[in-house]
Order: C-alpha cells, then structure tokens, then sequence
C-alpha cells in the first residue's frame, strides 16, 4: 500500500468514529485485526471496534477527533490527536456529568495490502478525561 491510501483508510476510520457509521469497520478493519491495546472488554476485529466506540459515542454524542499530527510509511501510520466531546451518557457506570472534555491521544496502525487495519497500538489520557468529569477511579 502506498503512504495516501494508509492515510484514505485511516481518515475513512475517523469518520466512521465521528459520525457513528460503524458499518464502515467491516471494510476498513481485517477480521483478524489485533488491538494491541483494547478497552475493557473490546472483542476482536471490526466488531471490537464497533462496540468500543458505539459505548464512547453513546458517552459522548458530539465526539469529535481531531488528528495534530501525522507520520506515513507504506505499512503504517502513526498519529497524534485530541478526542473532545461532551459528556451527555453513561460512562464506566458513571452517569452524564454535562461537562465538556478535551484529552490526548497517540496511535500507530498497519495496514495490510488491501488498506485493512490489521494491528493497532494505542494510548489516550483517559484519566485526564475522568478528571475533567470530575470522577475518580477506584
């Protein structure tokens, strides 16, 4: 795969987080895909990623994301970015607080020959996140 089409695939992922088009997973995620670094829970595949960001979308419905940065190889990228929303849903069984967020977040993905994420690494602050709601972790 070439650097642009890693870059289409992984923009058209964005999107699909963005706009709650999680339909979009089955063609940009391979059924294999591994998370190299899941959510509590996160199944494989595209499903994983439908149900990981279907619960932070239901948390946050303006979710948006924001990339700051952006490095491309032929195989991979890796990216910086801020995820912001307001907290308007349940969240780790916490109820909606109403308060707006702003928090980091670093990824690398691969992609296969046929612009399929196929491995992802990933960190976001999300206690920064908590914090900003307000809530604590035990």
């Amino acid at each position: 795969m070439s650097q642009q089409a890693n870059i289409t695939a992984q923009t058209a992922f964005g999107e699909a987080v963005v706009s709650g088009n999680f339909d979009a997973f089955d063609e940009i995620v391979a059924a294999d895909s591994v998370d190299h670094d899941p959510a509590p829970g996160q199944g494989p595949g595209p499903d994983g990623y439908k149900g990981m960001f279907g619960e932070l979308r239901e948390a946050f419905p303006d979710l948006n994301v924001q990339v700051e940065h952006l490095l491309a190889t032929d195989d991979e990228l890796a990216f910086a970015y801020v995820i912001s929303g307001t907290h308007g849903g349940p969240l780790m069984g916490h109820p909606a607080t109403g308060r707006k967020v702003s928090y980091r977040g670093m990824q690398i993905s691969r992609f296969d020959g046929d612009g399929r994420l196929v491995e992802r690494w990933g960190s976001s602050d999300e206690l920064g996140m908590l914090r900003q709601l307000g809530l604590t972790v035990t």
